[in-house]
């Protein structure tokens, strides 16, 4: 790949995870982003002019994914097949931001679209897919984010340090619950999320929180099943797909699992990520 040409002294740049460098005669202040870095900018004191969601996503903003967003004052602008370039463009952003699960395609964007867009208005792209751990993916959030001038709390990375330890004391209990993660497809099917596939995950194990993994074979982020293999694996803890493109669960549950809700597409902040760790911790504890 060729290096991006520097910027002239004064401009606002910024190097996204495609290694494309975004640049602006001054800093964005009108950004529109997928609503999980919409949601994590704001965690920065960034408040985006608007957000867009995936092809999963409907005629309105997945409330889960959303964070702390205040959704009826933040501009919704459509998800896949229905987000319109032209609309977005007539809101005269300087910036947009979205996310990619590897490829250096930008999620929940058609690539002709990305590449409209692109032409137009400075578009950054990060990865926040299995290639990157959940760190990785925070502190890259982090520098964007500071380069728009925001900055999330001091008190926040004391919080999420004190979040860490809780959980791995709660972890390592003797015999400790086996954790499922899970999305519902409908009342039959079920998919299960291979741990090493998702940021988050992977930071539950590290800690030590002991993650059920499903049999190999289908799909590489998800293992499509029956519900009664879901309940074969035995979980006592169930992370419950949360966001709305996710069936409920049935009134049997997960057998006998606690199940506590799950966003694969938390906002990658440390405010966010001391919340989710706090949460698996206190379904932890005996």
């Amino acid at each position: 790949m060729t290096a991006p040409t520097p910027a002239p002294a004064g401009t606002w740049t910024f190097t996204d995870d495609r290694g494309q460098l975004a640049s602006a005669p001054r800093r964005p202040t009108r950004v529109i982003a997928y609503i999980q870095a919409g949601a994590t900018l704001l965690d920065h004191g960034v408040t985006p002019l608007g957000v867009f969601g995936s092809y999963h996503d409907g005629d309105t903003p997945d409330r889960a994914k959303s964070g702390l967003l205040a959704l009826d004052e933040v501009a919704y602008f459509g998800a896949g097949a229905t987000l319109d370039p032209e609309r977005l463009l007539a809101a005269a952003p300087d910036l947009v931001v979205a996310v990619s699960y590897g490829g250096n395609l930008a999620y929940g964007i058609a690539p002709e679209a990305a590449k409209h867009l692109e032409e137009q208005v400075p578009l950054v792209v990060l990865d926040v897919g299995q290639g990157r751990s959940l760190d990785e993916v925070r502190e890259r959030f982090a520098a964007l984010a500071a380069s728009l001038g925001g900055a999330e709390d001091p008190a926040a990375e004391a919080a999420l340090d004190a979040a860490r330890e809780r959980l791995r004391t709660a972890a390592a209990q003797p015999d400790p619950p086996g954790v499922l993660a899970l999305s519902a497809a409908d009342a039959d099917q079920v998919h299960l999320a291979r741990p090493h596939a998702w940021p988050d995950l992977r930071a539950l194990a590290d800690l030590g929180v002991r993650l059920l993994d499903p049999p190999r074979g289908g799909g590489a982020n998800w293992s499509t099943t029956g519900w009664s293999e879901a309940v074969s694996l035995a979980p006592r803890i169930a992370l419950a797909d949360a966001r709305s493109n996710a069936a409920p669960l049935g009134p049997a549950g997960v057998g006998d699992a606690r199940v506590i809700p799950w966003n694969p597409e938390l906002p990658a902040s440390r405010a966010a990520h001391t919340r989710f760790f706090d949460a698996v911790a206190q379904a932890l504890a005996p």
